[in-house]
């Protein structure tokens, strides 16, 4: 449990928690199979059957997430041209259990994790038009919807680079000597302190833990919206050099647009620091398919 304060608890839920507090107020579902598929620092996530997916916050913090989410995501159908779990179900905040929770249609497909170059150019048009389209949705009516704006300082080049070769010296007895020299040179030779601010709405956390592939290796999903923000473009246009192999890239910007040198140089910077921090979290949990993947994310990114 947290501190002293009531709210700072963690609530915990387990598959038979889940299954009565989703029974009762979604009797429709309460014949079908409950399975936790995971859980991270904001939400526990279960499968239902094989049809939805249920996400209950497991701090006050994540409780804001979650109605954002109920609200703005069913805005996006219009926009969003890759599948993505839509809320279908809003549970309300009980006796049993203290915060609103909410259903999702449940996306199929698998992690790209270990694919070819190939495979992965596969999708440089997909992603494009899929960011373009994103972003293109009116910031106003976002931030109507309680979505956070640029509450992670992404123009800050500066303190991000610090907080870069903090995270390198944590992780460096995990990297080759080549490697760590490839990141290390990398860093040092960012000069420019931050970028223009630019608005646009964001998935904010676009990486191989929240995309999902086809059997052919294509993107066909993309989950965990609980990111959501405005901010700068070059957030989720990372996916460019951490998912995408260099001679994929010209393509993808050409399909999306007006993605100049400094949204590029930004977008370089970031799909080089959230694999960095997937690294960090799979050393810890001593994950070794999760480490392996983040670390040919970084290389694919520093490459041209």
């Amino acid at each position: 449990m947290g501190g002293t304060n009531v709210w700072d608890a963690e609530w915990e839920v387990n598959e038979e928690q889940a299954r009565t507090l989703i029974g009762r107020q979604f009797p429709q579902l309460s014949s079908k199979q409950v399975k936790r598929l995971g859980w991270g620092w904001d939400n526990t996530v279960f499968l239902i059957g094989d049809e939805y997916v249920f996400r209950f916050p497991r701090r006050t913090f994540a409780v804001g997430a979650i109605r954002m989410e109920g609200k703005l995501l069913p805005k996006l159908e219009a926009y969003l041209t890759i599948p993505y779990p839509k809320p279908l179900f809003y549970g309300e905040a009980s006796d049993e259990y203290p915060a609103p929770f909410l259903g999702y249609a449940h996306v199929p497909g698998d992690f790209p994790i270990g694919l070819t170059e190939e495979r992965r150019a596969l999708s440089a048009e997909t992603l494009a038009k899929f960011l373009r389209r994103l972003h293109e949705f009116p910031v106003q009516a976002a931030l109507k919807c309680g979505v956070q704006q640029d509450h992670r300082n992404l123009t800050d080049i500066a303190s991000r680079k610090v907080k870069l070769m903090g995270f390198l010296s944590k992780v460096v007895e995990h990297l080759s000597p080549e490697e760590s020299g490839v990141i290390g040179a990398y860093i040092s030779s960012l000069q420019k302190d931050r970028v223009e601010a630019v608005n646009a709405l964001l998935h904010g956390d676009l990486h191989f833990k929240n995309m999902l592939v086809n059997e052919n290796g294509i993107v066909s999903g993309i989950i965990d919206w609980g990111d959501l923000s405005v901010g700068h473009p070059a957030c989720d246009l990372s996916v460019a050099y951490s998912f995408l192999p260099p001679y994929a890239r010209g393509v993808f910007f050409e399909t999306y647009g007006g993605a100049d040198e400094e949204t590029k140089l930004l977008a370089r910077l970031i799909a080089v620091y959230i694999p960095m921090l997937i690294l960090m979290q799979a050393v810890d949990d001593g994950n070794e398919a999760i480490a392996a993947e983040a670390k040919s994310n970084i290389i694919r990114a520093l490459s041209d």
